[in-house]
């Protein structure tokens, strides 16, 4: 049963509608940099494709234990690096699941880049995929989006990618489901999130490397968690939604990136790296330093 009190419009339904937001660093079996950060240089194009199948295996595998605990219907939106890592031809064929290739497309009557289409049409949301926010020392492949900035914070409080997604849904009330990923970014779950589930996949043994359960096994520990959020109902969940107004400070690791977003409307530059602006909504996140978000 879809949580009471939407906003906008959302209507209670029997439906349940889950919105599957996939990175690469957190996917079961994936353990070396190499596997999933494809654009360093002198990385083999035949160990990105490891990481590529692991990526597919994993979502079909996550798409399927949704549907069969109860999901009515899936939206999986490939996001890592942009996004164009899954193969269509190799997905999971249903008529109930829908694939977004890009997780950010350009809205057709404006220059604004339109992110997690579709997410205010869902119930629930889980992140799949994801590792730790910037700074964790000893995360497998720690950062909040990008590796320029060195940290994110809303309203004070420091978050990573998790942070931002599940903050963006929450302007629409969709509650944050599950999380899947290493063992640093289920404590990042457990401190901030506490109602979210985690299916922790890995342990991370250094920021290149983590080791772990064989794929198939590390699978079905994620496809039980979902299993289990799916029962539980997206009601059984809290979204994420700071206080507004919401102060969103980010902390750039150069001062030219923070000279740059500092030229925005409406964004202050607080010191030589740092920059906050102070947004209405949740959805608008980052709209403000991305060209990111909602009309």
């Amino acid at each position: 049963m879809s949580p009471m009190g939407r906003r906008h419009g959302r209507v209670e339904s029997d439906n349940v509608k889950i919105y599957m937001l996939w990175d690469m660093e957190g996917v079961s079996g994936l353990n070396t940099r190499e596997q999933v950060w494809h654009w360093e240089e002198g990385v083999r194009p035949e160990v990105f494709e490891e990481g590529r199948t692991l990526l597919i295996d994993d979502i079909n595998a996550s798409v399927r234990a949704a549907l069969d605990a109860g999901a009515d219907e899936v939206i999986v939106a490939d996001t890592h690096s942009g996004g164009g890592n899954i193969r269509m031809d190799r997905m999971l064929d249903d008529s109930r699941v829908t694939y977004h290739e890009r997780a950010a497309v350009r809205h057709p009557q404006s220059d604004l880049r339109i992110w997690m289409s579709e997410l205010e049409t869902c119930d629930g949301l889980m992140l799949m995929g994801h590792h730790a926010k910037a700074r964790t020392e000893g995360a497998f492949l720690p950062h909040t989006w990008t590796t320029a900035w060195d940290d994110v914070q809303l309203n004070g409080v420091s978050v990573g990618e998790l942070g931002l997604e599940a903050c963006f849904g929450g302007h629409w009330d969709v509650p944050f489901m599950l999380a899947q990923g290493d063992d640093y970014m289920e404590r990042e779950v457990h401190a901030t999130y506490p109602t979210t589930l985690v299916a922790c996949v890995k342990q991370a043994e250094s920021r290149a490397l983590c080791s772990g359960p064989d794929p198939e096994a590390a699978r079905k520990l994620t496809c039980d968690r979902i299993g289990e959020a799916v029962a539980a109902g997206p009601s059984a969940f809290e979204p994420y939604q700071p206080e507004l107004p919401m102060r969103v400070t980010i902390v750039w690791r150069e001062e030219e990136g923070a000279e740059k977003a500092s030229a925005r409307p409406n964004v202050e530059r607080v010191d030589g790296v740092t920059v906050e602006s102070v947004v209405e909504r949740h959805c608008d996140v980052v709209k403000w330093t991305l060209d990111v978000g909602r009309e």
